[in-house]
């Protein structure tokens, strides 16, 4: 079973896991899921909040309106509810219904975009809705975690500096590239800092960002359709590929040795153990930082009928559930 450690003065956005004993690599992985919004997206949210209020674009009449696949609109309904702010999340349907719930729990509205924009996607959809609607009301404040530099500075002051105290000795740290605001906020940090350790991203096939051809993905969390305003590939050492496929496998590998890990997790720990097993990992130290939890998709990616009618009947054979992760 992987071990779980964390300091003595335990905070929950300090618990790593060793992952030795499932996938017999030494990778150990960051769990961001434990804070009270569920998800590693709490840090940018609370960044962009403070920066919005603190500049005066954000007042109490305001109603703070964003784009969201899921975990950033929950942690922003939070915020929300907590300091009497009101939150429009737009979505489309293959954010997750307990997540959907989830933030209209907290007061929050949700709209969900239902066609994908030819082009761009839903990504795209729900941007140009969100346009519509900051144009149709002065009220609506977009944060746009797309484009908002809160969004990576959170992680910059907050998830990397963490990082490097846990592993003084760090040689390589995977990062899941979604708005790429994790990704971005990491790789300045080490990069001024720590310039010897590796950032390796990890992408989701079908994902433009990296330059890949857009194709339907099913997983909300990482990859997008449109590239990320955000992105400075000059930061980032190696980009990994990841079928979704593989990212069910890993998520429900994991499930099988104790630990219930989201999308995006999956997603990051089959790529990185795919690095790893086509680099000489021996001596290296290398962390992986996981956005959140399972549960918010017991119904899709745990759920086995969804899965057959997505991905056929093998993709959760025994066979893979016990071999390595492969490359994308």
């Amino acid at each position: 079973m992987p071990v779980i450690s964390a300091p003595q003065d335990f905070n929950a956005e300090e618990l790593y896991v060793d992952l030795w004993p499932t996938f017999g690599h030494s990778l150990y992985l960051k769990c961001e899921g434990f804070n009270f919004a569920g998800s590693i997206k709490l840090k940018a949210a609370a960044e962009m909040v403070a920066a919005a209020a603190q500049d005066g674009v954000l007042t109490p009449e305001s109603i703070m309106v964003e784009s969201s696949s899921g975990n950033l609109g929950v942690a922003l309904s939070m915020i929300a509810a907590s300091k009497g702010y009101r939150l429009l999340c737009v979505t489309d349907t293959r954010c997750n219904l307990s997540t959907r719930r989830q933030m209209e729990a907290f007061g929050s509205q949700v709209h969900v975009i239902v066609k994908p924009d030819a082009q761009s996607g839903f990504l795209g959809a729900r941007i140009a809705h969100v346009r519509a609607l900051c144009a149709s009301d002065n009220r609506y404040v977009w944060l746009n975690q797309y484009t908002n530099p809160s969004n990576w500075k959170a992680h910059y002051h907050r998830t990397a500096p963490a990082i490097a105290a846990a592993f003084p000795r760090l040689d390589v740290l995977f990062v899941g590239a979604g708005t790429t605001g994790t990704l971005m906020g990491c790789a300045r940090y080490f990069w001024e800092r720590y310039r010897r350790v590796r950032i390796v991203a990890v992408d989701s096939v079908g994902s433009v960002t990296f330059g890949g051809a857009s194709a339907p993905r099913m997983i909300p969390g990482l990859g997008t359709s449109i590239r990320p305003p955000l992105l400075d590939e000059s930061y980032v050492d190696d980009v990994v590929h990841v079928a979704e496929a593989d990212t069910v496998r890993t998520c429900h590998r994991l499930a099988r040795n104790g630990f219930l890990f989201g999308g995006s997790t999956g997603t990051v720990v089959s790529g990185a153990t795919s690095w790893l097993t086509q680099h000489d990992e021996r001596q290296l130290t290398a962390v992986a930082i996981a956005p959140d939890l399972g549960e918010r998709y017991l119904d899709t990616i745990y759920q086995t009928n969804w899965l057959q009618g997505v991905y056929g009947e093998d993709v959760l054979s025994s066979g893979e559930l016990t071999a390595g992760s492969r490359s994308a």
